[in-house]
């Protein structure tokens, strides 16, 4: 199909369909009297697709921000009156995407994205003139420029670094170093594309609210809240609270630690986290050192449990060193803290949208290696110090499982892990070289996963905070129910990329039941669908999910503008073969064929394969295509004109 989403590795597949996009949006915009600058629609596109999620048709105020205030001015060379049409540019292809139903419904919708276009535009101009927002490449790109040379092949660029070796060419080297700086402290965006995450479903919203209510660790935050009271709580010289007011808490909050034999309140692990949890989500704070108080701007959050749930699941990513402990006699953090801001949310987003509980196993091995990349140890000191690191680390992740299943984040149990979870363990066709982990974490994983273990699943409220996330980070992360007020064609062009059989089922029957229930909606979309590949992919989406799917394509077969869809699709689930067809029908595919091979190859790629394979009658087979009445006139006189009269002449 005309797809809006490819993989980084897709290159060519990639440029194929930008091209197609740009030549599409340039024809439409001169007929509607719209002005579009080829370059920046070709810009436009590739900063969505070297981006977090890689969506070419969805936009929203991040996106436009970024691609105007930081995509052009970061990476693109080009002459000022070029630059200078981006903002409008932007605009039109906006407003083709949406035209031509490519839209991603869960962007913004066409009016708020007019109105960021506008604001963002605003800004534009001083951006692009800030030198501190360009790239290491641009800054050189645009310094050969101003001397005069134009890096047009490997021989220009190779003497124009020796140039700037020799002193020859002239720079700013004060911005240099700002630049280098910069890119060595990370201080640029993060566009490294982002594994995409299949669809979820969730309860409605009022039973996840009334889940909050019930999470014991918002009870507890409430009570500790509510027992320092407004007069506050006395602190030691550490900051620690007095044993008797510890152990008063730790009888209200029901930790069990208040007949415990200790010297400090800093020896009760569960006290002592509840009480950094309550700091770190703002409930109280240590006034002057002296005496714990309660933050008065809190107030609110206290009388509402889902806001005091979202504060403190954001809080744990924080609370690393109160959650795990290093190994008794050994100095410094445990191996855990030391990332356990990045290595948390790696561990959820492994979970999320998993249907089957996780072995903790398989987690515990991921996260004692990726441990290693944060943490230098010391091989000398042998296998035996390694196995009580990483013991250490797998304990810790059960105490972070611990703390989540108290907030409701993740559901425990105990069991034989699914299959699964060690199908991708024993080598494959290509030996070792395929497994997922190094061959003794396979090993060791294999015999652990034999046995019944802890597993571990998301609970709906760990879900959503999760997705949550997600989304903040800039990623794709679908959920069923969220297209029922996309229109037809946004509906089926979302399913056909993003969802799959079962959850594109779901969403369908949400869409129908909020619109009447009616299927012809449907269908008229596919019929206006601009491009043939993609109306394929719409219609086969919307005939192998209905229950009646098969009955309709039956009918549908003649319908003279869904006709070589429908034909198409008969033939790919074979319950048509060729000999089937009638000579009108033949002929119908036959052009059918070409237009999507245009829209996939470009008119280059289609002389060029006809050629190859019919030589002197390419030109007589694509005629024939033209007389066939395909209904896509626009498509057949795209054909002719890119295609047909090339070969002629």
């Amino acid at each position: 199909m005309v797809r809006t989403h490819f993989d980084p590795e897709e290159a060519e597949e990639f440029e194929s369909a930008k091209d197609l996009l740009v030549r599409r949006c340039l024809t439409w915009a001169d007929e509607h009297g719209l002005r579009a600058e080829e370059a920046m629609l070709a810009a436009a596109l590739d900063a969505r697709h070297r981006s977090r999620d890689g969506r070419l048709a969805c936009w929203d105020a991040r996106q436009v921000r970024r691609f105007l205030l930081e995509w052009i001015p970061r990476h693109l060379v080009a002459e000022p009156d070029v630059l200078a049409t981006a903002p409008e540019s932007l605009l039109t292809l906006l407003r083709y995407l949406a035209a031509s139903g490519l839209r991603d419904p869960r962007g913004a919708s066409p009016a708020e994205l007019e109105a960021v276009v506008a604001e963002a535009g605003a800004e534009y101009p001083a951006a692009l003139a800030d030198p501190a927002r360009q790239g290491i490449g641009k800054f050189w790109a645009r310094t050969a420029l101003d001397n005069g040379i134009v890096l047009d092949d490997e021989g220009a660029a190779a003497r124009f670094r020796s140039d700037v070796d020799a002193g020859r060419i002239r720079f700013d080297a004060d911005v240099l170093d700002r630049l280098l700086a910069d890119e060595f402290a990370g201080a640029g965006p993060n566009d490294e594309r982002a594994f995409p995450q299949s669809p979820v479903a969730l309860p409605p919203t009022a039973e996840l609210a009334a889940e909050t209510a019930r999470s014991e660790v918002v009870r507890r935050l409430t009570a500790l809240t509510r027992w320092v009271g407004t007069d506050g709580r006395p602190l030691t010289k550490t900051g620690n609270l007095r044993l008797a007011g510890a152990r008063e808490l730790a009888a209200l909050l029901g930790t069990g630690e208040q007949n415990l034999r200790m010297r400090s309140s800093a020896q009760m692990p569960q006290v002592s986290l509840l009480l950094a949890w309550a700091k770190k989500t703002g409930l109280v704070r240590a006034h002057e050192g002296r005496r714990l108080v309660p933050v008065a701007e809190a107030a609110p959050v206290l009388r509402d449990p889902e806001a005091l749930w979202r504060r403190a699941f954001e809080a744990v990513f924080e609370l690393g060193t109160a959650i795990c402990r290093p190994t008794l006699g050994r100095a410094g953090s445990a191996m855990l803290v030391t990332a356990f801001d990045v290595l948390l949310p790696d561990v959820l987003n492994t979970m999320y949208g998993m249907p089957i509980p996780i072995p903790v196993a398989r987690l515990q091995e991921t996260t004692w290696l990726a441990c290693q990349e944060y943490f230098l140890l010391d091989t000398k000191k042998g296998r035996s110090r390694q196995d009580v690191w990483r013991r250490e680390v797998e304990r810790d992740l059960l105490a972070v499982f611990d703390v989540l299943s108290r907030l409701g984040v993740v559901e425990p149990s105990h069991g034989v892990p699914d299959e699964l979870y060690s199908g991708d363990l024993r080598p494959g066709g290509f030996g070792e070289d395929d497994l997922p982990l190094p061959p003794k974490a396979c090993a060791r994983l294999l015999s652990r996963l034999a046995e019944p273990g802890p597993l571990v699943r998301l609970t709906p409220l760990g879900t959503r905070a999760v997705r949550e996330r997600l989304l903040a980070d800039g990623r794709d992360a679908p959920l069923v129910g969220e297209l029922a007020d996309a229109t037809a064609a946004e509906l089926l062009g979302v399913l056909a990329q993003h969802y799959t059989q079962e959850t594109a089922a779901a969403e369908l029957t949400g869409w129908l039941t909020a619109h009447g229930g009616d299927v012809e909606p449907l269908l008229d979309a596919i019929r206006a669908c601009p491009f043939r590949n993609r109306a394929f992919a719409m219609f086969s989406t919307l005939a192998g999910t209905l229950p009646d799917g098969r009955s309709i394509q039956a009918r549908l077969r003649s319908d003279p503008v869904l006709g070589p869809v429908v034909l198409s699709a008969l033939l790919k689930t074979e319950e048509l073969r060729p000999e089937d067809l009638s000579t009108d029908e033949h002929s119908l595919l036959r052009a059918e064929g070409l237009i999507i091979l245009l829209e996939l190859s470009g008119p280059e790629g289609v002389m060029e394969q006809l050629h190859g394979s019919l030589g002197g009658d390419a030109p007589e087979f694509v005629a024939e295509a033209l007389d066939s009445g395909h209904p896509t006139r626009a498509a057949l006189e795209e054909l002719r004109a890119l295609v047909y009269e090339p070969m002629l002449a």
